[in-house]
């Protein structure tokens, strides 16, 4: 039998021009993420960027934040997705809830109100906390980065 995640209670307020419009929502029982929706109409221009307004204010508990991601069918049909993936809005933030979205397509994409946008994920945040030392613990990958893993997996036979 599935196990099902405890749900985590977010306060949300609808601003005027988002009295109309559904709350985020999973599509499926088991989606990550809710989908939210466009509170106002834009055209967004190849190379375009603009931060859709949703209509909603939120107050999300201390300890979790807000992941909003793009919508996979947008980013795949049209290349319009969120350029700050996955963006995070934090538990203090009180103003709108707004999808910075870009067009990296070749067309001019139009968002019309009420339309998905993107998802919003509820998560979990750790905080981490900075301790000073003198030197680090040796690694097989060392100080390789941006695609130096590649070979690791032939030096291991």
């Amino acid at each position: 039998m599935p196990m099902s995640s405890p749900e985590i209670p977010v306060l949300v307020k609808r601003l005027p021009h988002g009295q109309d419009l559904p709350l985020p929502a999973y599509a499926t029982e088991g989606a990550a993420g809710m989908d939210v929706v466009s509170a106002e109409d834009v055209d967004l221009a190849p190379g375009g960027r603009h931060a859709v307004a949703t209509g909603l204010s939120v107050a999300i508990p201390h300890g979790y934040e807000i992941q909003v991601r793009p919508r996979s069918g947008l980013a795949l049909k049209h290349g319009v997705t969120v350029p700050n993936t996955p963006g995070t809005i934090d538990s203090d933030y009180r103003g709108e809830l707004k999808v910075i979205m870009i067009n990296l397509g070749a067309e001019t994409f139009s968002i019309r109100r009420g339309d998905r946008v993107a998802q919003l994920v509820v998560a979990p945040v750790t905080r981490g906390s900075w301790v000073e030392v003198d030197e680090l613990d040796a690694t097989q990958r060392g100080e390789g980065g941006f695609g130096s893993t590649g070979g690791l997996a032939a030096l291991k036979g």
